[in-house]
């Protein structure tokens, strides 16, 4: 039984197409052939076409082979680099907490009451 591939929505096959353009130019910038990357990356000429093709069935790991062969493999750091909507949504979460309520006076001390002090006399410097 063939396996089925996952179904995304169109502008996701549009970005995967376009990450497996930029790996297709990628490699023949650098004048390499199907068989020299594939071999690299320890894959095969079809998976290769597969990935330039933007495929969503070939996994993430592949994709990481292929930039490793290309020497590319720093860009996947770029990969969610600058989450701008996410750090909107954290910072509305980061809002400054209020104190907590001061403790209550021990109970076994407000049930002892406690005589008040004579007041102290003050000397005089004279």
């Amino acid at each position: 039984m063939p396996r089925s591939t996952p179904s995304i929505l169109p502008r996701l096959a549009r970005l995967l197409s376009g990450l497996g353009d930029n790996i297709r130019k990628a490699r023949l910038r650098r004048a390499h052939s199907l068989e020299t990357v594939a071999e690299r990356a320890g894959i095969t000429r079809k998976t290769l076409y597969r990935v330039e093709r933007g495929d969503p069935a070939v996994a993430l790991g592949i994709y990481a082979r292929v930039l490793q062969a290309l020497r590319l493999e720093n860009d996947i750091a770029m990969v969610a680099a600058d989450d701008v909507l996410g750090r909107k949504l954290q910072d509305l979460n980061l809002e400054p907490r209020s104190r907590a309520p001061k403790r209550k006076v021990s109970t076994t001390a407000e049930a002892a009451p406690t005589e008040p002090k004579p007041p102290t006399k003050r000397r005089s410097s004279r």
